[in-house]
């Protein structure tokens, strides 16, 4: 992923903050010799600690064909995409040029976690990591606990390998433009605000902040 400097996340808290609201992903393992690599899309929960970086908690099921190709090579990247939008030619043209002569562009925001990844088989620690998973994305309940052993989930946990992602290193870029006069900047944001589609509103108000 090429990022220039004026793509770049401003500080770390800018990549955890916008990683904090995101919580699905794609999981790329180095493919066995001969073989691309795999690309898993999955869930996942991110915690700032431990480590410089942070952690992810995930699961898969035990069929899952990556399992081979993630014990010969741990190193694994963790991409999540979203915020994106696709800017028209004429909104982006330079002041003063035709609007012909605008280049149509993409935005969105990107964070790659490059990850150590621990497979957990143990049954009490896949029983506590995968409760930890569920009380983000469920913090009102209303499912019970995992138990090693105990009803009613106890007996799925054979069928289940969880997954810790220590993060080793972070890749975050934010595309929009602010490298633009600011007049252009302008001009994109109307354009996103009047066609109000998936991602606009989003791709207009990352624009609007990092300006400051």
């Amino acid at each position: 992923m090429l990022i220039h400097p004026w793509d770049a996340a401003h500080e770390s808290a800018e990549w955890r903050d916008w990683l904090t609201g995101h919580d699905f992903g794609q999981l790329a393992v180095n493919g066995l010799p001969g073989e691309p690599p795999w690309v898993q899309p999955m869930h996942f929960r991110y915690d700032s600690e431990p480590g410089p970086h942070g952690q992810v908690i995930a699961h898969l099921a035990r069929p899952n064909p990556l399992w081979r190709a993630l014990e010969e090579n741990p190193t694994v990247v963790l991409s999540v995409v979203d915020d994106y939008a696709f800017v028209p030619g004429p909104w982006a043209a330079p002041e003063g040029a035709p609007c012909e002569h605008g280049t149509p562009t993409s935005f969105y925001a990107a964070v790659q976690l490059r990850c150590t990844a621990h497979v957990v088989d143990d049954p009490a620690e896949k029983a506590r990591l995968l409760n930890r998973q569920v009380a983000h994305f469920q913090p009102e309940g209303g499912t019970a606990p995992v138990t090693a052993g105990g009803a009613p989930f106890g007996r799925l946990l054979p069928g289940l390998r969880v997954l810790r992602l220590d993060v080793t290193g972070v890749r975050a870029k934010f595309k929009y433009a602010n490298h633009k006069p600011e007049a252009v900047q302008d001009r994109i944001v109307a354009g996103l605000t009047a066609r109000a589609g998936r991602g606009d509103a989003e791709s207009a108000a990352h624009q609007l902040r990092r300006r400051t």
